[in-house]
Parts: C-alpha cells; sequence; structure tokens
C-alpha cells in the first residue's frame, strides 16, 4: 500500500530515472489508476509491453514504484502501484552544483512540456466533453504582487485545499459515489517576473 505523504526527491539519479519521457507517463497513469499491470499500461501509452516493463522496473528501483497486491488469480500477472500519494520535487535540493541543477531544469521543463500537452489535448477534445465539464473547467491567469513569504504562504493553502478536495472525492469513490466522477488535473504555478 503506497505511503500518504509524497516523496520527495533529493538525488539526481531518481530525478533522472522519473524525468524519462515514457516514464513520466507510468508514474502518472499509475497515480492515477491507482494500480495496473504492464499490459495495461502499455495499452494506454501505445507502446510494447516488453518496454513498458523495462520502464516500470527502472522506476522500482529508484523506489517511485512498487508491486501492489495482485487484483486476479493470474500468477503471471504483475501488478505495480506507485510507492507514495505523488512526490515533490524542490528547487532548493538542486541548487549549488551545476550538473544537480541542470537536471532539475530539464526535469521540470519535461514536465511542463507534459502538462502543456494534456492541457492542449482537453482543449483540442473540448467538444467532446458536456457544457457543464466546460464550464466547471479552470482556465485563470492571476496577477499579484506577493512578497517570497506570502507566495509560500499562498502555496501552502493551495496544496491543503486540493488535498482536501482530493480525499473528499476518492472518500466518496470509496463509498460507490462514482456517477459523473472524471479525473481531474490541476495544474499551479506561482512565480516571480519581471517587466
Amino acid at each position: 500500500m503506497p505511503s500518504e505523504e509524497n516523496r520527495r526527491i533529493t538525488d539526481v539519479g531518481t530525478l533522472k530515472a522519473l524525468a524519462h519521457p515514457l516514464r513520466a507517463d507510468l508514474y502518472r497513469l499509475l497515480c492515477v489508476e491507482r494500480v495496473a499491470t504492464a499490459s495495461q499500461l502499455a495499452e494506454r501509452v501505445d507502446e510494447a509491453v516488453s518496454l513498458v516493463s523495462y520502464h516500470l522496473r527502472k522506476l522500482a528501483e529508484h523506489g517511485l514504484i512498487e508491486e501492489a497486491r495482485p487484483q486476479s488469480g493470474d500468477a503471471r500477472e504483475r501488478w505495480w502501484q506507485a510507492a507514495s500519494d505523488g512526490v515533490s520535487i524542490q528547487d532548493e535540493d538542486f541548487r549549488g552544483e551545476p550538473g544537480r541543477a541542470a537536471a532539475h531544469l530539464a526535469a521540470t521543463r519535461l514536465f511542463h512540456d507534459q502538462r502543456t500537452d494534456r492541457y492542449r489535448r482537453y482543449l483540442d477534445e473540448r467538444a467532446t466533453w458536456s457544457p457543464e465539464w466546460n464550464t466547471a473547467a479552470i482556465d485563470n491567469e492571476s496577477w499579484m504582487r506577493l512578497t517570497p513569504t506570502e507566495l509560500t504562504a499562498l502555496k501552502d493553502e493551495l496544496v491543503a485545499l486540493l488535498r482536501r478536495y482530493d480525499e473528499q472525492g476518492r472518500a466518496a469513490e470509496a463509498a460507490g459515489g462514482t456517477e459523473r466522477r472524471e479525473h481531474v488535473a490541476l495544474h499551479m504555478y506561482g512565480f516571480p517576473f519581471r517587466v
């Protein structure tokens, strides 16, 4: 069973293991699906099962995923799950040494590009979603003048709010409330800039 906490990644090896495009997709899928086999994941990412199995083993070597309790009676199936509720990658853990900083920057750019691609897919498919879902979808940009302390407090409050809604949704789903429930991605960025 995955731990409830986000795993904080502080070493370059684990960061690089996750920052492979296919591995990042597989990790996200396991976070969303909770448990899956290599075959199920291979179908979702349209890749060969052998390739997906290889990348799952690499994620497991770094403790990002782990074997899950079998979900069927087929002993040949190997089930996987995320080893934690998610991951946390902090800039402060990769400062100072140019190689560490470069690895962090490359990973951050990859994750951002993948998030942007996912949002673009939603935009391309928007017509297939109901008006109610399209009204509920968020596309917001805010301009504020804050101190680093205020931005940190805002971040902490937003993360706590997101966790509360996630826990509420998971509890409702576990109690059978699956009708009209969909996966929802919420991407937030808060960063300083100068004009």
